[in-house]
Protein backbone atom coordinates (compact mmCIF):
# COMPACT_ATOMS: atom_id res chain seq x y z
CA UNK A 1 0.00 0.00 0.00
CA UNK A 2 1.22 3.46 -0.85
CA UNK A 3 1.57 5.98 1.94
CA UNK A 4 -0.97 8.30 0.26
CA UNK A 5 -3.57 5.50 0.19
CA UNK A 6 -2.97 4.77 3.88
CA UNK A 7 -3.40 8.44 4.73
CA UNK A 8 -6.65 8.63 2.73
CA UNK A 9 -8.02 5.52 4.45
CA UNK A 10 -7.08 6.70 7.92
CA UNK A 11 -8.51 10.16 7.24
CA UNK A 12 -11.78 8.61 6.09
CA UNK A 13 -12.02 6.53 9.26
CA UNK A 14 -11.13 9.48 11.50
CA UNK A 15 -14.76 10.58 11.69
CA UNK A 16 -17.32 9.03 14.02
CA UNK A 17 -20.10 8.28 11.54
CA UNK A 18 -17.78 6.93 8.85
CA UNK A 19 -16.15 4.64 11.39
CA UNK A 20 -19.60 3.41 12.45
CA UNK A 21 -20.62 2.84 8.82
CA UNK A 22 -17.42 0.94 8.11
CA UNK A 23 -17.80 -1.22 11.21
CA UNK A 24 -21.41 -1.99 10.29
CA UNK A 25 -20.29 -3.08 6.82
CA UNK A 26 -17.53 -5.22 8.31
CA UNK A 27 -20.20 -6.85 10.47
CA UNK A 28 -22.44 -7.46 7.45
CA UNK A 29 -19.70 -9.46 5.78
CA UNK A 30 -19.84 -10.36 2.10
CA UNK A 31 -23.62 -9.83 1.92
CA UNK A 32 -23.13 -6.11 2.45
CA UNK A 33 -25.96 -3.72 3.22
CA UNK A 34 -28.29 -1.39 1.41
CA UNK A 35 -28.24 2.30 2.30
CA UNK A 36 -31.72 1.99 3.80
CA UNK A 37 -30.63 -0.85 6.08
CA UNK A 38 -27.53 1.09 7.11
CA UNK A 39 -29.63 4.19 7.76
CA UNK A 40 -32.01 2.31 10.02
CA UNK A 41 -29.21 0.51 11.85
CA UNK A 42 -27.22 3.67 12.48
CA UNK A 43 -30.17 6.07 12.79
CA UNK A 44 -28.72 8.44 10.20
CA UNK A 45 -30.54 10.40 7.47
CA UNK A 46 -30.08 9.18 3.89
CA UNK A 47 -28.32 12.34 2.71
CA UNK A 48 -25.81 12.19 5.56
CA UNK A 49 -25.21 8.49 4.97
CA UNK A 50 -24.69 9.08 1.26
CA UNK A 51 -22.00 11.66 1.98
CA UNK A 52 -20.14 9.32 4.33
CA UNK A 53 -20.39 6.33 1.98
CA UNK A 54 -18.95 8.48 -0.81
CA UNK A 55 -15.97 9.39 1.38
CA UNK A 56 -15.36 5.75 2.31
CA UNK A 57 -15.59 4.73 -1.34
CA UNK A 58 -13.15 7.48 -2.32
CA UNK A 59 -10.69 6.08 0.24
CA UNK A 60 -11.14 2.58 -1.21
CA UNK A 61 -12.59 1.16 1.99
CA UNK A 62 -16.09 0.50 0.64
CA UNK A 63 -17.38 -0.91 -2.64
CA UNK A 64 -20.75 -0.39 -4.27
CA UNK A 65 -22.67 -2.83 -6.46
CA UNK A 66 -26.05 -2.46 -8.09
CA UNK A 67 -28.44 -5.35 -7.51
CA UNK A 68 -31.60 -4.60 -9.46
CA UNK A 69 -32.99 -1.44 -7.92
CA UNK A 70 -30.80 -1.63 -4.86
CA UNK A 71 -27.27 -0.53 -4.18
CA UNK A 72 -25.27 -2.89 -2.02
CA UNK A 73 -22.32 -1.52 -0.06
CA UNK A 74 -19.58 -3.79 1.22
CA UNK A 75 -16.42 -3.24 3.20
CA UNK A 76 -13.38 -3.62 0.95
CA UNK A 77 -11.69 -6.28 3.02
CA UNK A 78 -8.57 -6.42 0.85
CA UNK A 79 -8.05 -2.68 1.32
CA UNK A 80 -8.65 -2.96 5.06
CA UNK A 81 -6.14 -5.80 5.30
CA UNK A 82 -3.63 -3.84 3.20
CA UNK A 83 -4.01 -0.91 5.60
CA UNK A 84 -3.46 -3.16 8.61
CA UNK A 85 -0.42 -4.71 6.93
CA UNK A 86 0.93 -1.24 6.15
CA UNK A 87 0.47 -0.13 9.76
CA UNK A 88 2.16 -3.20 11.20
CA UNK A 89 4.89 -3.69 8.58
CA UNK A 90 7.57 -2.33 10.87
CA UNK A 91 6.23 -3.82 14.06
CA UNK A 92 9.00 -5.08 16.26
CA UNK A 93 11.64 -4.16 13.67
CA UNK A 94 10.11 -6.38 11.00
CA UNK A 95 9.59 -9.49 13.13
CA UNK A 96 5.88 -9.59 12.30
CA UNK A 97 5.50 -13.25 13.21
CA UNK A 98 6.78 -12.56 16.71
CA UNK A 99 4.40 -9.64 17.09
CA UNK A 100 1.45 -11.68 15.87
CA UNK A 101 1.85 -14.05 18.80
CA UNK A 102 1.43 -11.35 21.43
CA UNK A 103 -1.66 -9.27 22.12
CA UNK A 104 -0.95 -6.41 22.14
CA UNK A 105 2.59 -6.50 20.80
CA UNK A 106 5.19 -5.45 23.28
CA UNK A 107 7.97 -4.47 20.94
CA UNK A 108 10.15 -3.42 23.84
CA UNK A 109 10.53 -6.92 25.26
CA UNK A 110 8.73 -9.67 23.33
CA UNK A 111 9.80 -9.07 19.76
CA UNK A 112 13.48 -8.24 19.97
Amino acid sequence: MQESAAIAALAALAQTMRLRVFRALIGAGPDGMTPSALGVLLDVPASTLSFHLKELMHAGLVTQERDGRNLIYRAAMAQMNALLDYLTAHCCEGAATACATTAPPDCGTTCR
